[in-house]
């Protein structure tokens, strides 16, 4: 099986996570402090979208 997300995507992860966990990890326009860790996730794998690396696309969010 494929990997879904390149090993420079998961750094890319892991080091916002790592910023979040100590409290400095701040949100786009609004650059309020992020509260909540799929935030965090978020944040890293848009960075990683950025910067071109292997990502899946966004998926909309599912209905209930």
């Amino acid at each position: 099986m494929a990997r879904k997300y390149s090993r420079g995507s998961q750094k890319d992860v892991k080091s916002a996570m790592h910023e979040y966990k100590h409290g400095k990890l701040k949100s786009g326009k609004s650059g309020k402090k992020v509260s909540n860790p799929k935030q965090a996730i978020a944040i890293g794998l848009s960075k990683a979208r950025k910067k071109g690396k292997k990502v899946p696309a966004k998926s909309s969010p599912k209905k209930r």
